[in-house]
């Protein structure tokens, strides 16, 4: 088995926000732009595993290797 920890999928596939924001929906980028004043630029619980796993913040997308 590897000591790999799993990626955070949530926020990247499954989150209608963020995954709404990301892709340029209006209403998802205002709601995930409230979200984020509120809970803090990281984002909640997934947002912040997605940022400390991939480095980017929740309303950004993951750089291309």
């Amino acid at each position: 088995m590897s000591d790999q920890k799993k990626a955070p999928v949530f926020c990247e596939n499954y989150c209608f926000i963020c995954k709404g924001a990301r892709a340029g929906n209006s209403l998802c980028r205002t709601l995930q732009n409230i979200e984020l004043k509120i809970v803090g630029k990281k984002g909640c619980i997934w947002g912040k595993a997605r940022t400390k796993y991939y480095g980017v913040t929740p309303d950004k997308p993951i750089p291309k290797k």
